[in-house]
């Protein structure tokens, strides 16, 4: 499967904490930047974090398989040993998760390694992978 790479631009009250979960937790690299913005490659993709002086976001949810899923969140499908090597990184760093790391849908069609956590601005990240990746887009 190719893909082209997306853009994401998303706000942050703290741009020196969203580096350090980027780049130091997440294993982010930086491209450009200025004073209020920087440019991650999250993964091959181009993500945006802009620097707000109020982050008024709420926090609307929708239940999936027994979980209070955040309705606004962003992440990456990854390989599944990818997945489970990050979740290991992101609980050895004492990262508070919104949903801890674990298996959806078990047996079924789209059945998925998923994890949740919020950035230091708020902004709610999920981690997936599928065991079968041919089932991202199974109904």
């Amino acid at each position: 499967m190719s893909h082209t790479p997306f853009h994401l631009a998303f706000p942050v009250t703290d741009l020196e904490a969203t580096r350090h979960l980027f780049c130091d937790v997440l294993g982010c690299t930086t491209g450009r930047e200025a004073a209020r913005w920087i440019d991650f490659n999250f993964f091959g993709h181009q993500i945006t974090a802009h620097l707000v002086d109020a982050h008024g976001i709420e926090d609307p949810t929708n239940p999936v398989d027994g979980e209070n899923v955040p309705a606004r969140h962003f992440g990456v499908i990854l390989q599944w040993d990818e997945w489970h090597t990050l979740a290991e990184r992101l609980r050895s760093a004492g990262t508070v998760f919104l949903i801890e790391p674990t298996v959806r849908f078990a047996g079924e069609v789209g059945e998925q390694a998923t994890l949740f956590f919020k950035d230091p601005s708020g902004n709610a990240l999920e981690f997936k992978s599928f065991r079968d990746p041919e089932q991202i887009f199974a109904t």
